[in-house]
């Protein structure tokens, strides 16, 4: 990683990473701070704000006034690339992962609700602002959000395919720039409602009528492990917690590469790369949370009883504000239409999964991690899911998993349809 970007390529007052990174983690160490309070003005700001909100809204604050770069990705690439996977295996060291699959099929019904949910979505925005706004649509406005489906559905690589497939280059040499800005800032917003929303699981549960038996069971079952097991953790501890995860880290690196490889020497009318499967983040992630799956039936999962998922925690709440810190609040004034497009869209993702989960009396937890899968992909899916428990983020991974799966074929369909529909 880059001690400090070039002064000269921002405009923000810092832009030194290290500063940056200092930045981020007093903030992240005010918040948790202040929310431990036990009483007085904190005490009643935390019941109504949740901690993990500020942790991801405060660093976009800084960029929006020009405070820090939120163009600068290092230490998100940084904190995407060793801090998640290691996020990952920790968290998943004291996973049942038994209790996983009892909680029933609901939780693929709401993630596949939030992909119809999204395809649907951009047909009804686009319909919207053909009547409320027609020049935000007009041309080939259609073929740029062929990638925004593509981003919400599956990922990084789904996003960039659809770029290729519907050649949005090509018409509009402005238009993928523009979507992304929609992208990010859209459905940050969104993860910014959805983490909101987890604070109030328990009242969302009582409207929709739903069995949190399953996901309660299973919160209990960690939490039985960690109290008979509970310690407090020497330095050996902390060095082999940390060696774990990085440990599992860089094997998750080493064995995504080879993969890689030996996938782009296949047929290339085998189209693997509809699936992501050419992607190295897709076979990281995927590895990081086979090891850290494989070593909850080991020995390894005593480390938890010293504190390895509050390691793993931590390490996603860094992650928090690195994505946090990309969003500029005042962007959304430029191209009011094409957010206007967004906020539709992902309105119509929303409501769809609101309905499903009232019919099929699903709890809060599968519909917030069923559309962060789709919304947020790997990256972000864990971190909603830990806003409910941390013992739950691997549900949130596997569920992302399947969305980078079916991210290119849905995309491409969604691009289809909106062809027809723009005529």
């Amino acid at each position: 990683m880059a001690a400090a970007t070039d002064p000269s390529a921002s405009t923000a007052l810092i832009t030194n990473d290290a500063v940056v990174m200092g930045l981020l983690a007093v903030t992240l160490g005010a918040i948790f701070w202040t929310a431990s309070r036990p009483d007085g003005f904190w005490k009643k700001f935390y019941t109504y704000v949740p901690a993990l909100l500020l942790c991801y809204l405060i660093p976009a604050v800084y960029n929006s006034i020009g405070l820090i770069d939120g163009n600068d990705k290092t230490l998100y690439v940084m904190a995407r690339d060793y801090m998640l996977p290691s996020a990952l295996v920790l968290l998943c060291i004291a996973i049942d992962l038994g209790a996983i699959l009892r909680l029933g099929p609901k939780a693929v019904i709401m993630f596949l609700t939030g992909t119809v949910g999204v395809m649907l979505g951009a047909l009804v925005a686009f319909g919207a602002m053909s009547v409320i706004h027609p020049e935000t649509v007009a041309g080939d406005t259609w073929r740029g959000m062929t990638t925004v489906a593509g981003s919400w559905i599956g990922g990084g690589a789904n996003q960039a395919a659809m770029k290729e497939v519907f050649e949005v280059d090509k018409f509009d040499p402005d238009m993928f720039g523009q979507f992304v800005a929609v992208d990010v800032l859209v459905a940050n917003l969104w993860m910014a409602v959805l983490l909101f929303l987890a604070a109030r699981s328990e009242a969302f549960d009582r409207w929709t009528g739903a069995d949190t038996s399953a996901i309660e069971d299973m919160k209990r079952r960690i939490e039985t492990y960690q109290a008979e097991h509970s310690r407090i953790p020497s330095l050996t501890d902390l060095m082999v917690i940390l060696a774990v995860g990085l440990g599992a880290t860089g094997l998750s690196h080493f064995l995504a590469e080879p993969m890689v490889a030996w996938i782009g020497g296949l047929p290339e009318n085998w189209n693997l790369e509809d699936y992501s499967l050419d992607s190295g983040f897709f076979w990281m992630v995927v590895f990081a949370t086979t090891i850290g799956l494989g070593l909850s039936f080991t020995r390894a999962r005593s480390l938890e009883g010293a504190g390895a998922s509050r390691v793993g925690s931590a390490m996603l709440y860094v992650l928090v504000a690195t994505i946090g810190m990309h969003m500029d609040i005042g962007a959304l004034l430029d191209k009011p239409g094409l957010f206007g497009l967004g906020l539709i869209w992902i309105s119509v993702h929303a409501g769809l999964l609101l309905i499903m989960a009232k019919l099929i009396r699903a709890p809060l937890f599968f519909m917030a991690v069923g559309s962060q899968a789709n919304v947020g992909g790997a990256a972000s899916a864990p971190v909603v899911a830990s806003a409910f428990h941390p013992a739950l983020a691997p549900v949130g991974v596997l569920l992302a998993v399947l969305g980078y799966a079916l991210g290119t074929y849905c995309a491409y369909l969604t691009g289809q349809m909106l062809r027809v529909v723009a005529g």
